[in-house]
């Protein structure tokens, strides 16, 4: 196992600090970066950070990272909801996955928000806590690493 976090990102995150700042916040996705840098050196861990608006390209990074990683933290954005090529690979994940969203799917304006199909192969879901959910899901998996030794 390698000690690589990988954090991935979905469509329109791109845009984070631009789109729709009153549900997503003001900050940018390079400060999401910055935050889960921080936290990967202070845990001895690299750290691998990417962004897509493309479901093929998510596909192959999770089959990348589907191996030996220390552990998958993603926000699949609109995947969340129609993305099962996504899911499936996924399920093929032999480490923790995290899904990480910035805001409170549950709260949203839309019920269809709220039913996540990545969720059934989620380690942990952290949701509404703004960009502060990247680094708590990177500790997170960290403290489940060491944990199993």
């Amino acid at each position: 196992m390698t000690d690589t976090i990988h954090v991935l990102n979905g469509p329109n995150l791109n845009l984070l600090g631009e789109r729709e700042p009153a549900i997503y916040g003001h900050d940018s996705l390079r400060s999401v970066e910055e935050l889960c840098r921080v936290e990967t050196e202070l845990l001895n861990y690299q750290l691998v950070f990417r962004q897509t608006n493309a479901e093929h390209e998510m596909v192959d990074w999770i089959q990348a990272a589907r191996r030996g990683a220390a552990g998958i933290v993603i926000n699949p954005a609109a995947f969340t909801y129609c993305g099962y090529s996504i899911l499936d690979a996924l399920r093929l994940v032999d480490s923790p996955v995290v899904e990480v969203h910035i805001s409170n799917i549950y709260q949203r304006e839309a019920e269809w928000r709220s039913k996540s199909i990545i969720t059934q192969v989620a380690t942990g879901i952290i949701t509404g806590l703004g960009i502060n959910g990247y680094p708590l899901a990177v500790r997170h998996i960290a403290w489940l690493r060491e944990r199993a030794g």
